[in-house]
């Protein structure tokens, strides 16, 4: 699937707000195209090729200033959201739990700890999301720079690119810790066998297989790890293969492998 369709499917599958925050591919595009056919260009004339080039850049900067405040504050949310998820665990442990405050209540326990879970399920696939967000954005940057670099001579691309590297909305550091410990709250709260566990992936995904957050989470898993799979045309503006060790990362995708069935789109 060529680039610009796969964005654009990626943004149809992500969530309402967030469209509006992605590359714009198309219109960088054209703008390319309209650079390198020029008359002007054509003919070799320095000035115009500085100025074209100037207005290319100004463009892109522009994008990255979108990328790093959307970034930015969804990766504040999470922050908050983290800790208000154990607080919440600690205090359904505290007051209905076996050492509990409140008298023992197994059924209100296990409520309340269900609502939890849910809220976690939901808070990994859009942290799952904005990993994704940064990845298919970064990819983007460096194919329309590799586009204009083919078509107007400039070389462009390798000092930009030097440029996103440093910016936040690439630096997801902090995003995949708060991934990898909210699926240890998931282990540690909600524990279960690797086949209970599949089995209950597979009773969810057919549930709220058409409802939003799953649907693009899965989505955004493997939109990921087609951008980043390793190819005979891998090079150092690519992005790395995406390992998927034994965690729920891995477990939706294969979910959807083994189960073609489950809708996600």
């Amino acid at each position: 699937m060529k680039f610009g369709k796969r964005l654009k499917q990626q943004i149809e599958e992500t969530l309402p707000d967030w469209r509006d925050k992605f590359l714009s591919y198309k219109e960088l595009k054209k703008l390319v195209r309209l650079i390198s056919s020029s008359p002007t260009l054509l003919n070799g004339s320095v000035e115009y090729g500085k100025a074209a080039e100037a207005e290319f850049v100004y463009l892109l900067n522009n994008e990255i200033e979108k990328f790093n405040a959307f970034f930015m504050e969804q990766e504040e949310d999470f922050i908050i959201r983290h800790k208000e998820l154990q607080h919440r665990i600690q205090l359904v442990i505290d007051m209905w739990g076996p050492s509990g405050t409140q008298p023992n209540s197994e059924t209100i326990y296990k409520e309340e700890m269900g609502k939890i879970r849910k809220d976690i399920v939901d808070f990994h696939g859009e942290m799952v999301l904005l990993e994704n967000y940064s990845n298919i954005n970064y990819t983007g940057l460096a194919k329309i720079l590799k586009k204009y670099d083919k078509r107007t001579g400039g070389v462009l691309r390798l000092l930009f690119i030097q440029k996103v590297l440093e910016q936040p909305f690439f630096t997801t550091d902090i995003v995949s810790k708060l991934v990898k410990e909210c699926e240890s709250l998931i282990d540690a709260f909600f524990p279960a066998k690797v086949e209970e566990k599949q089995r209950e992936l597979v009773s969810e995904a057919v549930n709220l297989g058409r409802q939003g957050i799953f649907r693009n989470t899965v989505a955004a898993l493997m939109t990921m790890q087609e951008i980043r799979r390793g190819s005979s045309t891998y090079s150092q503006f690519s992005l790395p293969p995406l390992n998927l060790p034994d965690s729920q990362h891995h477990d939706l995708v294969q979910l959807i492998q083994l189960n073609p069935s489950i809708p996600i789109v």
